[in-house]
């Protein structure tokens, strides 16, 4: 049987072929996928030390709302806790109407996070796959609102809700706030790179409508986005003052942020534990929030990270 030219004699190794003359020889790597690397001691050291900075300020807000106004304005500040925390937390619950003002303020951030969510996430789509006359425009103009400052607008809102007899009704802050720029950018940057536009082309043909398309294309693909951007918006929405301060008043409707304004003052003085106290409330909620739902805004959020 005759052999071949690339066939080697029976008992030889095989050998690599030469390289060419006056080319430097090529590196060889190592194959590291799939390998796990384990992190050394400086970085959980560093990683202790960053969690302790990040909750110091709310254990010093604990210890502040555990003693009285006074202990609190004095130097050396307190660093270990007091006795007053069940009776400044009554005292600021009692004052204000915190739980009226909690319901509101949920009610406000859930509804804000949801609209700016949906509406965020179809102007992101059209944006970033809809072609249409004026879209480079319209985007830039979306994008240039985000340089105004939102203290240009008081007067103008002011005198629409005043026109429609919404002054000191939650409505009048939930509907300025039913969509960002800052949100509709996000969506399209995030759908422009994530969403194929083949995936939309193939469902066109396959017969599928436009609500069809968004409901089992966009949204599944942009789920992930959609999480951050709404806990993002939540947050913001919760510790949002200026205009609700304006919108609603303490003895009305106010949300957290306005009934905290109130708290603490009397005789011409404020004790600075009792709203102390009343910001720990308000931190509270969010907390909750983030240890019961951040498994899973994690989760979406890393669930496109990896291609399979």
């Amino acid at each position: 049987m005759a052999r071949t030219p690339d066939t080697a004699p029976p008992g030889t190794a095989s050998r690599a072929p030469a390289e060419p003359a006056g080319r430097p020889p090529r590196r060889r790597f190592r194959q590291t996928a799939g390998r796990q690397h384990h992190a050394g001691p400086l970085t959980y050291v560093l990683l202790v030390v960053a969690a302790l900075v990040s909750l110091f300020p709310l254990y010093w807000n604990v210890v502040a709302a555990s003693h009285t106004g006074d202990r609190v304005v004095q130097a050396p500040a307190p660093l270990l806790p007091g006795s007053r925390l069940l009776d400044n937390l009554s005292f600021a619950w009692d004052q204000v109407d915190m739980g009226e003002a909690l319901v509101n303020t949920a009610i406000v951030a859930s509804l804000v996070a949801a609209s700016t969510v949906l509406f965020s996430t179809l102007a992101g789509f059209a944006f970033a796959k809809l072609p249409f006359k004026g879209r480079g425009m319209l985007l830039s103009l979306v994008v240039a609102t985000m340089t105004i400052p939102p203290q240009l607008s008081v007067i103008p809102l002011y005198q629409i809700i005043t026109d429609l007899g919404w002054f000191d009704q939650l409505q009048s802050v939930v509907l300025p706030s039913l969509v960002a720029a800052f949100g509709v950018f996000f969506m399209r940057q995030f759908l422009l790179e994530a969403l194929p536009v083949e995936l939309v082309e193939a469902a066109r043909m396959d017969g599928a409508h436009s609500l069809r398309i968004i409901w089992h294309v966009v949204f599944p693909v942009a789920r992930p986005a959609m999480a951050v951007l709404g806990m993002l918006v939540f947050v913001q929405a919760w510790n949002d003052f200026f205009w609700p301060f304006i919108a609603l008043t303490p003895d009305g409707s106010p949300t957290l942020q306005v009934a905290l304004a109130g708290l603490g003052a009397g005789n011409h003085t404020v004790d600075h534990a009792v709203v102390l106290t009343g910001a720990l409330i308000s931190t509270v909620p969010l907390l909750l929030v983030f240890a019961f739902l951040g498994k899973h805004i994690v989760g979406g959020i890393t669930a496109g990270a990896v291609k399979s």
